[in-house]
């Protein structure tokens, strides 16, 4: 594979940068890719939704008031939010001339995880995306503080619940856990001492904040200092522990280059990541540019955004609707604000499952042909996509019309495929036999068929 094509497939969701990263440099494209700018308007799609409390306050008191059928339309109008905010979203990885800031806010977002299914508020949850997006760059620790004194973590990870005469270890268990140092690196007291640190720490206006009432102002011991600590002085504590740089580096090179990272490289970028005060940006500058030589393609299975994209963008879709691309992602186990628990996706092996698999060939087959991503009549049934599902979407690749079979076999294996065999040229072979002829009438189906068997091997899985 073209490692152009390779890095813009990891830097992005799509060999769409490949180009622009062999003409700028990587170097030059990383600065760019750190300065995109992003909206930070609230999108209009959350005119109607509830933002202050009191406003949820009003429409939780109007689906109380109303009858069943009314309250399960003023529910089912949330939920289309919901959908429609996916689809915000999306619109935003596809259009992004430097994406790499909304593939790292859908790291976050998969680290610091927060579902619509249990908030049930679509602006906390936006609130918590656009946190993710406006410091994806920053300060892991400045960024963990933020995120934790959301209304949509608290809410999540049950801290609503959790009071002076009655504490819950939720949040605090998961930040310690997940969110930071990793099973093995803390005490079942510093949870629970941490979890008096955050009594009370409840729903705010515009973010959470401490409840006088509800809080615990015992003096605790949390990672052998002792004190008054609340979240702040908290998290301060977590980011003195030796432990703390190595977790967060496994798992951005896990997001970006390698499923299984070696024990070496993470010890190698997390000691360099404490060195720089735990600040973003140099890390993932380090960690792309010395691993940019490297001969390291086949080290990872595409996420189900990867393969989605890169498809569409090879075949040029341009009207496929992000609704029907956001229902596609959950069919394959990566939906959107709705990962199935607190850990968010596991990805690697579990990207390619059977089923998965099979979908993806189905997928393929239907865009090679012109049809929408999924053509089955249970969609129907789907307010979300049920204005789509008999859309034909246009599509083209784009292939050098010159040369014979092998040169074109040659430039998509190139595009597509980590490695290649012996028996998969001889199927190439078959499809495109030696006296091939390119300017032909039938020569672009030719070819499709052709992309359309490499995108169904094991190969094109891996990046």
């Amino acid at each position: 594979m073209n490692k152009y094509t390779l890095w813009s497939l990891r830097l992005g969701f799509s060999g769409k940068q490949s180009s622009k990263i062999e003409k700028l440099g990587l170097p030059t494209f990383l600065e760019k890719s750190f300065a995109s700018p992003f909206d930070k308007k609230v999108p209009q799609l959350l005119d109607k939704s509830p933002k202050s409390l009191e406003e949820l306050k009003s429409k939780r008191q109007e689906i109380k008031n109303s009858n069943s059928e009314q309250a399960k339309e003023l529910l089912k109008v949330e939920f289309q939010v919901s959908q429609e905010m996916k689809a915000w979203w999306l619109q935003k990885m596809i259009n992004d001339e430097f994406p790499l800031r909304e593939k790292m806010v859908c790291f976050w977002h998969n680290h610091f995880v927060c579902t619509f299914q249990k908030v049930k508020v679509n602006y906390w949850i936006y609130q918590h995306n656009q946190i993710l997006r406006e410091n994806a760059f920053s300060n892991f620790k400045t960024l963990t503080k933020k995120i934790i004194q959301t209304n949509a973590m608290v809410r999540y990870l049950d801290n609503v619940d959790n009071k002076n005469d009655k504490i819950n270890e939720n949040l605090s268990r998961e930040l310690l856990e997940l969110f930071t140092l990793g099973i093995g690196n803390y005490k079942e007291e510093d949870i629970k001492n941490g979890a008096k640190g955050l009594a009370g720490l409840n729903i705010g206006e515009n973010s959470a904040q401490y409840r006088r009432f509800l809080e615990n102002n015992d003096t605790i011991s949390y990672f052998g200092k002792t004190g008054k600590f609340k979240i702040d002085e908290m998290v301060d504590i977590i980011f003195e522990q030796k432990a703390i740089p190595y977790l967060i580096t496994r798992k951005i090179l896990q997001w970006f280059i390698y499923d299984n990272p070696s024990k070496t490289l993470v010890t190698y970028y997390g000691d360099y990541f404490r060195k720089v005060n735990f600040e973003i940006k140099p890390l993932l500058i380090k960690i792309f540019t010395e691993e940019f030589p490297k001969d390291n393609a086949g080290s990872k299975i595409k996420d189900p955004l990867v393969y989605i994209m890169q498809v569409m963008n090879e075949l040029n879709v341009e009207q496929l609707s992000p609704k029907l691309l956001a229902f596609y992602l959950k069919q394959q186990g990566m939906d959107l604000f709705n990962q199935p628990n607190v850990k968010g996706w596991n990805g690697g092996k579990e990207w390619l499952t059977s089923q998965i698999y099979l979908q993806r060939n189905n997928v393929a087959d239907l865009l090679c042909n012109g049809k929408n991503i999924s053509r089955k009549a249970q969609f129907m049934d789907n307010d979300m996509v049920k204005e789509n599902i008999n859309q034909l979407v246009k599509v083209s690749l784009n292939w050098t019309k010159a040369g014979n079979n092998k040169t074109i076999i040659a430039e998509l294996q190139d595009r597509l495929l980590f490695q290649t065999n012996e028996n998969l040229q001889k199927d190439w072979e078959t499809i495109l036999k030696y006296d091939f002829n390119p300017k032909a009438d039938g020569a672009d189906n030719a070819v499709m068929r052709l992309f359309n068997n490499m995108i169904k091997t094991p190969e094109f899985q891996i990046v």
